[in-house]
């Protein structure tokens, strides 16, 4: 749906547990071969915040086995290894994370300067 908005020249921001390379990888080619430009913002949180984060336990319930192929805990996740964009939940403030993106968004002259907001 992304690459539909993207090719009306809409940005489309997505959000997504992608946890394989290789579909991340994929998602980059489509844009690439249309010459739709894609930015991977890794959000990157340590799995242990994460748990502390989770208002409805799932962490937890994977952990006891109630919950299969559970990302990070019984099934893998493959980090980004060229990701555009790193936003680190533990040391940035949501506010501070719009800004992070939308200044990369700016620089790569595909948001206009000053019209972000930020």
């Amino acid at each position: 749906v992304a690459l539909l908005f993207a090719d009306s020249c809409t940005i489309a921001l997505t959000s997504f547990i992608s946890p394989y390379r290789s579909d991340r990888l994929l998602a980059r080619s489509l844009h690439s071969a249309r010459s739709i430009p894609f930015i991977e913002v890794y959000v990157h949180v340590p799995l242990s915040v994460a748990e502390e984060r989770d208002p409805k336990g799932l962490y937890a319930k994977a952990r006891k086995g109630e919950i299969k192929e559970f990302t990070g805990i019984s099934a893998p996740y493959e980090e980004p290894e060229s990701a555009e964009v790193v936003v680190k939940t533990v040391e940035t403030s949501v506010e501070e994370a719009v800004k992070q993106i939308a200044l990369y968004l700016e620089e790569k002259g595909l948001l206009g300067k000053g019209k972000s907001g930020v």
